[in-house]
């Protein structure tokens, strides 16, 4: 038993680690401000935790840090975290933010700021340069029908970061007070539900308006030069979240529609992309052995309004104007179509549909053992999902509903501290990949 009870501390620990790490990739982009309050917790919403780490990883080595979060201190719903980390193949790097802080004498407008220093020894970028039209043989790295092996990889550095500003529009649940107070009893929600039985934004659910503005900067040495590219996009867009719970959603909806903007003169070029998104959620109760039972269902879609081709000066025609191949309509990572690489597909429109089963144990195994109380763990979630969509040249239905890439998995999540993390597991025609991240993908 206590060798078990190690096995989960330890699995548990290095949840919570990559949870530091991966906070400020959440999607949508916008979200609702909300604290946590857990029954079992006499603090009352306030959640902190430092940890020390070590995993071993194919594009950093065997990988060492130390990441820590403090939660609901200052104010109820802001976040401070970061991580540190380092490898023998000479990676390193910081992570850091904070989020949802509440701007004085302005109750509705939050600020938040986010970024990473890091250098790895081994980056991988499905993309050309420059960059042909999809559809012009042989097929350009990273469309849709290109080759799983056509990537650049190389040591480089990657360099980001990112802010926003978000307010909470004064209608529906969010008309009396901008930040939620969700009361949870072992890990689900008791009272306090913002959304999920009628679908009106003016009655129902929280409505926020973002605007934000990220850089990317990364670097590729490779035998033919470096590669740099760098982007500095503005975001304005609208979230509509009608769920009952936003970190755990187990009915109701939320749709999010956003507009990025790139006027800079960096390599990736004066570039646009427009997006939506929409998640649908369905209670199918409890039985014997789950406390609850979700089915959950995702759509994504998205365009390049400025993508447009050329002729250079040899001759050829290339692709101006576009978003980089880490930005904009692309497949392939943690969040959509986790069986492929991150950005594994990437061009001017994207399409894409998920659903999930989540099946909540009643079965706790750390909740006996007195020594891990500090995990904070209420419950496991065993997970099944399938995934379909693609990228193409154009927005053009009859292409974009053809040849679908897919994937299906299974994931094994986790709510500790009032946040879900998880494992998810997933297979394809390329290959599986693993991922442990911080919530929910939708």
């Amino acid at each position: 038993m206590k060798r078990t009870a190690i096995l989960y501390a330890a699995t548990i620990s290095l949840f919570l680690v990559f949870a530091v790490h991966v906070n400020c990739w959440a999607k949508p982009d916008a979200s609702t401000k909300f604290s946590v309050i857990r029954t079992e917790n006499p603090e009352q919403g306030k959640e902190r935790l430092a940890l020390p780490y070590a995993f071993p990883s194919d594009s950093m080595g065997t990988t060492a840090g130390v990441g820590g979060f403090i939660k609901g201190y200052h104010q109820d719903q802001m976040l401070l975290a970061g991580t540190l980390f380092g490898s023998a193949d000479e990676a390193y790097g910081f992570i850091g933010g904070l989020w949802d802080y509440r701007i004085p004498f302005l109750d509705r407008l939050y600020f938040s700021i986010t970024g990473a220093i890091s250098h790895f020894p081994r980056q991988r970028a499905y993309t050309e340069v420059p960059r042909r039209p999809a559809g012009n043989p042989p097929p350009q790295a990273g469309t849709n029908d290109s080759d799983e092996d056509k990537y650049t990889e190389s040591e480089g550095d990657d360099y980001w970061y990112d802010f926003k500003f978000e307010y909470v529009l004064p209608i529906g649940s969010g008309k009396q007070d901008p930040s939620a107070d969700y009361h949870l009893e072992n890990g689900i929600l008791k009272s306090g539900g913002t959304g999920g039985d009628s679908w009106n934004p003016l009655n129902s659910g929280i409505s926020v308006l973002l605007f934000g503005q990220n850089s990317r900067y990364q670097s590729y040495e490779t035998s033919a030069g470096t590669y740099e590219g760098d982007t500095f996009p503005f975001e304005i867009g609208y979230l509509y979240n009608n769920t009952d719970f936003p970190t755990n959603p187990s009915r109701g909806s939320y749709q999010y529609l956003s507009y990025q903007q790139d006027f800079s003169d960096g390599e990736a070029g004066d570039w646009s992309f427009l997006e939506f998104e929409a998640s649908k959620y369905f209670d199918i109760g409890a039985s014997r052995l789950a406390r609850q039972r979700v089915v959950a269902l995702n759509f994504w879609t998205g365009s390049s309004p400025s993508w447009s081709t050329e002729i250079n000066e040899d001759g050829e025609e290339i692709v101006v104007d576009n978003p980089p191949f880490f930005d904009g309509a692309t497949l392939g990572g943690f969040y959509r179509m986790r069986a492929y690489p991150t950005n594994r597909f990437n061009d001017r429109s994207v399409i894409y549909s998920t659903a999930e089963y989540r099946h909540t144990l009643k079965w706790n195994p750390v909740a006996g053992v007195s020594w891990l109380r500090w995990l904070k763990l209420d419950w496991f979630q065993l997970v099944g999902f399938v995934e379909g969509g693609r990228v193409a040249g154009e927005y053009d239905f009859e292409e974009l509903f053809s040849d679908w890439k897919v994937d299906g998995g299974v994931g094994l999540r986790a709510m500790t501290a009032g946040a879900v993390v998880r494992f998810d597991m997933a297979f394809s025609e390329e290959g599986s990949a693993a991922w442990v991240m911080f919530g929910h993908p939708f």
